[in-house]
């Protein structure tokens, strides 16, 4: 299930709430303009699914979002274990980037198709962690400050949605309070 964890900015040890309780979730990060839903995971999407049978499997709900949101680039990325003797580093490598706090001139927009990720958002003197999974889409408006954490052993796959063709380009703050809050595999072991 989905999890919202909220702190205050300078207190990671005392949770000010804690819910996984859908309407809760969208009603706790609407004020701040983001959107969460819920779309009915697709049961038997392959293991090994291309970019394309995933966009495939989500059809409608991806033109639903594509007309009302005016994207121009649609994309499906992939974080699957593997045996290649280097994916471990560049899985560490790619977590190491997105745990570092960032803003975007777009929305980052992302649906979670399999698998799992944490966005942490850091508004109004407040840190968010929503735990996304299969079904969730999550939906952080540009110049919203955040990160996301990945775990130490990725395993997603998400369809990313974009207003410019040059796709993900993140803004880093320098900031390190992302060291101080809970990480995605100790939220996964604590629900």
């Amino acid at each position: 299930m989905t999890l919202l964890t909220v702190w205050a900015e300078d207190d990671p040890d005392t949770v000010l709430t804690r819910t996984e309780n859908a309407d809760e979730i969208a009603d706790a990060l609407k004020p701040f303009g983001v959107r969460f839903e819920r779309w009915e995971p697709v049961r038997d999407l392959p293991a090994g699914a291309t970019p394309e049978q995933v966009l495939d499997a989500y059809r409608d709900d991806v033109d639903r979002v594509i007309r009302q949101e005016g994207y121009v680039l649609v994309d499906v990325v992939h974080m699957t274990p593997s045996d290649d003797p280097g994916w471990a580093d560049k899985a560490a490598q790619a977590r190491q980037k997105f745990l570092s706090e960032h803003t975007h001139e777009d929305d980052e927009d992302r649906f979670f198709a399999r698998g799992a990720g944490v966005f942490y958002l850091h508004v109004g003197a407040k840190v968010f962690a929503v735990l996304c999974e299969a079904g969730d889409l999550l939906s952080v408006p540009a110049d919203t400050t955040h990160w996301f954490d990945m775990g130490t052993q990725p395993d997603f796959v998400a369809i990313r949605f974009f207003h410019d063709e040059d796709g993900w380009v993140g803004d880093f703050t320098g900031s390190r309070l992302s060291d101080d809050f809970a990480d995605f595999d100790t939220l996964m072991a604590t629900r």
